[in-house]
């Protein structure tokens, strides 16, 4: 009897697709990651989306700074001449700012993308919903601060910040409208999280909306009975895999 447990044991573990284990265990630490953020203050939400998100961007304007720094080191560029009028050196400056080496990239991207995702969190907290007219204040507080970083534009500073600001609104707005028509953006549900987390943990991903159409929540996970989860039609296997972690789990076992 030990031989054939043991012999299925091994048979399933050699079955799991490695790339779906890994996959798996991202999508369980990213739900983590969410469910405890969310259950952070505003101040602490917001600085954590914004170090994480600018981060995030250095690390992509760093590899465009070295695309922008290969194609250019190719190139020649004169210095400019002495009697240029101020429109041309605004616009010279402007697009120095736009092609800097690595580390003047890293820089634009994370304020870019830093600002923006704060901004977003914040207005996404106080109005409870995440909509155009959002998106658009994000985008006008990243581009406004993208122009003061960089230098883009001329020696009126505000002006630059302000029109730098309106143009990324305009934009993100537009592809946000774009985006509502050929898609309906997912919303989380955040009463489902750890649920979420732990049945892809298992790879039972599958059986979420079984959870949903029962109502059992997050915090029923610890009230989990075996009759529970064959009401919302779950099978028998599964069933015992599921009350098996929640046994094994140290906090939910807290939770009781």
């Amino acid at each position: 009897m030990e031989k054939g447990k043991l012999g299925v044991m091994v048979e399933t573990k050699f079955q799991q697709n490695p790339v779906q284990v890994v996959q798996a265990k991202l999508k369980e630490l990213e739900i983590g990651f969410k469910s405890w953020l969310a259950k952070q203050s505003l101040p602490v939400e917001a600085a954590v989306v914004t170090l994480t998100s600018a981060a995030q961007g250095a690390v992509i304007g760093a590899i465009m700074g070295n695309i922008t720094n290969d194609i250019s080191s190719t190139i020649p560029t004169p210095p400019p001449p002495a009697n240029l009028s101020p429109q041309a050196m605004a616009s010279l400056q402007q697009a120095q700012a736009l092609g800097g080496g690595p580390l003047i990239q890293a820089r634009n991207f994370a304020v870019m993308t830093g600002v923006n995702a704060g901004i977003s969190c914040v207005m996404k907290r106080v109005r409870g919903k995440e909509d155009v007219q959002s998106s658009m204040v994000a985008a006008f507080g990243s581009g406004a601060l993208f122009s003061l970083v960089s230098g883009m534009g001329g020696a009126n500073h505000a002006t630059n910040a302000i029109t730098s600001g309106l143009f990324f609104a305009l934009i993100q707005g537009g592809i946000f409208k774009i985006g509502e028509k050929f898609s309906k953006p997912q919303v989380e549900d955040v009463n489902y999280l750890r649920t979420r987390g732990m049945l892809y943990n298992l790879g039972l991903q599958n059986y979420e909306k079984n959870f949903k159409k029962g109502l059992l929540t997050d915090v029923t996970l610890p009230l989990l009975t075996d009759s529970a989860l064959r009401d919302v039609r779950i099978p028998p296997g599964p069933r015992l895999r599921i009350l098996d972690h929640i046994q094994r789990d140290p906090e939910l076992k807290k939770s009781k």
